[in-house]
């Protein structure tokens, strides 16, 4: 049994939220008042609004995170040393590495590289984890595959030049700087 009750005054809504017709017609109005707005504006010479997609590609961010490839040097070798701290820092366990040891300057090299595509979140931890900046997460987004085999990619389908990650390269050089 309640020792005392409060009654809260609340104050009065909008008009339309009196009837549910009411709501509906002003829903409806909110509509047709920014789908004529645009649609003056865009008959007025106005900015088109649409991106043609193949033809036309977005403005992309420096700080996008695309899929993540392996960089390679001038000399056409991988600048990974397989230190495995990539995989050790990837939530989900998408990333194999299994080193092999060579007599070149650089003493290991992964033998076997591979990124499961369809596990990766695309998050960036094995980027931030590398001491070589031997992985960078990439600008490509678009890796659609008809099978499950296609989402494994290997070494040397990751592979790719240090000149094409320039505007990656340039953002993350900027952000160690703060």
């Amino acid at each position: 049994m309640p020792v005392r009750v409060v009654k809260v005054s609340r104050p009065k809504g909008p008009v339309w939220s009196a009837s549910p017709a009411l709501a509906l017609f002003s829903g409806i109005w909110v509509s047709m008042r920014h789908l004529l707005n645009n649609l003056l504006h865009f008959l007025s010479g106005g900015q088109d609004f649409t991106i043609y997609f193949p033809e036309q590609r977005f403005l992309q961010a420096p700080a996008l995170r695309g899929m993540p490839v392996l960089v390679q040097m001038e000399n056409g070798k991988e600048r990974c040393v397989a230190c495995g701290l990539c995989e050790w820092a990837c939530p989900t366990s998408c990333i194999t590495i299994f080193p092999a040891e060579t007599d070149a300057e650089v003493e290991r090299y992964p033998r076997i590289f591979d990124i499961d595509m369809s596990r990766c979140m695309f998050c960036g931890l094995c980027e931030e984890a590398c001491p070589e900046e031997a992985i960078i997460m990439s600008r490509q987004v678009e890796i659609s595959c008809y099978s499950r085999d296609g989402t494994l990619w290997h070494k040397d389908d990751l592979l790719v030049p240090v000149s094409d990650l320039k505007t990656r390269t340039d953002h993350l050089r900027e952000t160690y700087e703060r």
